[in-house]
């Protein structure tokens, strides 16, 4: 059943709340986004329904103010997580069809207003790529209700988008292989085992990874990026 707008604007907050429950179960296995949130860097934003393209501005706009705010912290963990009020997700394919829609607007709406993040890589299927806002790169996770992932497995539908910049922070002190192994042990007693999607950056494309699902030899990504000024920096 849609939700109705008024019903949304009455109760962002609990929307908001849940997801912030969520990254503080005990055995939740991402501990950077438990970092974020400690440190009240974990940013949400709760939009209408997921199939429907009439909040996709004012998304592009809370990730341009998130944007701002992170360049400008001393702070690593950052994170901005857009919550949808729905559609009830019946499973990973009905997920993944509503991720790649959302992304590709956002993509082309930011097109309109800059160029991509040079840093990385605007193929998806490159090893190095990642997404771009803002000349800004985001590695993406989705999360819902029908995930086959439990960390992934959220009442609500949402994409939160962290910063690709601060994984590298973590590269050059170090700490990356430390986080990364904690994780994955933490993943292994919430989830039962290793997300198989899992790769490192510069493995294979992220995008195998944004939403959760476990896809075949034959999946290839729909995102087309519009950007000018796309760059490649494997070339």
């Amino acid at each position: 059943m849609p939700v109705n707008n008024r019903y949304i604007e009455n109760n962002k907050q609990i929307f908001i709340d849940d997801y912030l429950s969520f990254l503080e179960m005990k055995d939740f296995p991402c501990i950077a986004a438990k970092a974020a949130h400690e440190k009240h860097l974990a940013k949400c934003m709760v939009a209408g329904d997921m199939a429907c393209p009439k909040d996709d501005a004012a998304i592009l706009f809370f990730l341009y103010d998130f944007i701002d705010a992170y360049r400008s912290s001393d702070e690593i963990y950052h994170s901005a997580a857009i919550i949808f009020t729905g559609p009830q997700m019946n499973n990973e394919e009905m997920f993944d069809t509503l991720l790649w829609q959302r992304l590709q607007a956002l993509e082309m709406l930011d097109a309109e207003n800059y160029k991509y993040d040079n840093r990385v890589d605007a193929d998806p299927a490159s090893a190095k790529f990642s997404f771009s806002i803002k000349e800004e790169a985001f590695y993406v996770i989705g999360l819902h209700a029908a995930s086959s992932r439990q960390a992934r497995r959220f009442m609500h539908p949402t994409l939160v988008f962290n910063p690709h910049a601060q994984f590298e922070q973590l590269r050059a002190s170090s700490k990356y292989e430390a986080m990364k192994s904690t994780v994955r042990k933490r993943d292994i007693v919430f989830s039962g085992s290793v997300n198989p999607m899992l790769q490192d950056f510069g493995e294979s494309s992220e995008v195998f990874q944004y939403s959760g699902r476990h896809y075949d030899d034959s999946w290839k990504c729909p995102l087309k990026i519009t950007h000018a000024g796309k760059h490649n920096p494997s070339a």
